[in-house]
């Protein structure tokens, strides 16, 4: 640690990342290389399904575009980063870039619990209360949920933004996790964070407690009216959708909750590092699986699209 802070201006910070350099390490990075692919790949591929194909220029859809844009950015602010840091071997980052990180970081994370909540929403009134889904969910109402999700989640995010980067770091500058996030960057401030930290608290019950239990009530309830559905394949197919939905709510907001709302002196850092795995690399990989490409529609404006193509080669 010695050797990196040498090389360091004082303003700058000190990525002591997820892995050491070591053959075990490596394999896992591939790993997480691999999910980054995978990641960009299927959430640009649903992103321009979205915007070509009609069948798909649905409120549902709509929110879906902006869920992948999310997850898109969200992993590019990180993954890269720390891939260029292991293979280098240069760990440092300045003080502007960390500063970047968390709020963009913080930007993403906030917006989608707030538009995961209304995806949520959506399903509910498509499915609950059918016959109004074109007056509750028009154009105008996705658009004003997709917009209020960015704009609190930027507004949320300058606020803790400034706050975490004013606090003084009298002493080591070495974050002990893969990115700069608001909990590991508490532990190096020299001074009392204990105020800062109910607000933390605060936005939690915001961003996390409210949004999380309004997408469990708009489940159980599409449970209760799926029930009583009369065909058995249509209960089938519901059942199967909330199921692998509840799985990637459960994967996103339970670390995420478990990471901002503990006490700074309950957090370590290998069980934060292992936490915001789960919200910064594995949930955007697969929320296109889940929500989209499991999709009857998707896969057949995947084909539409395919043949299209194909056919235009030949002529």
């Amino acid at each position: 640690m010695m050797g990196y802070e040498n090389h360091t201006s004082s303003s700058d910070f000190i990525l002591l990342g997820l892995f050491s350099s070591s053959q075990t390490s490596l394999i896992f990075l591939s790993f997480i290389v691999i999910f980054f692919i995978i990641t960009i790949t299927e959430n640009t591929m649903m992103i321009t399904l979205i915007h070509r194909e009609s069948r798909l220029h649905t409120p549902m859809y709509f929110l879906l575009s902006h869920l992948s844009f999310m997850d898109i950015l969200h992993t590019s602010n990180i993954v890269p980063k720390m891939i260029t840091d292991f293979l280098s071997g240069s760990k440092t980052i300045s003080f502007a870039a960390c500063g970047f990180q968390i709020f963009l970081s913080l930007t993403l994370l906030g917006g989608e619990c707030l538009l995961l909540a209304a995806m949520s929403y959506d399903r509910y009134v498509a499915i609950c209360h059918p016959l109004r889904y074109p007056m509750l969910m028009n154009d105008c109402v996705s658009v004003l949920m997709a917009g209020g999700a960015w704009f609190i989640g930027i507004i949320n995010s300058i606020v803790h933004t400034a706050y975490t980067l004013h606090f003084p770091f009298c002493g080591s500058r070495a974050i002990d996790h893969f990115f700069c996030e608001v909990p590991a960057m508490l532990v190096l401030s020299c001074v009392d964070t204990t105020h800062y930290e109910r607000g933390i608290y605060v936005s939690g019950i915001i961003f996390l407690l409210v949004p999380f239990s309004l997408i469990f009530a708009s489940y159980v309830q599409i449970l209760l009216t799926v029930l009583q559905m009369k065909s058995k394949e249509a209960r089938k197919k519901s059942f199967s959708t909330c199921f692998f939905h509840m799985i990637v709510v459960i994967m996103y907001y339970g670390p995420f909750i478990f990471t901002y709302m503990r006490p700074k002196k309950y957090h370590t850092p290998g069980q934060d590092k292992s936490l915001a795995i789960f919200y910064t690399i594995l949930t955007p990989t697969f929320n296109p699986i889940i929500y989209s490409i499991r999709n009857k529609d998707v896969l057949e404006a995947m084909k539409n699209i395919l043949r299209s193509n194909f056919l235009h080669k030949m002529l």
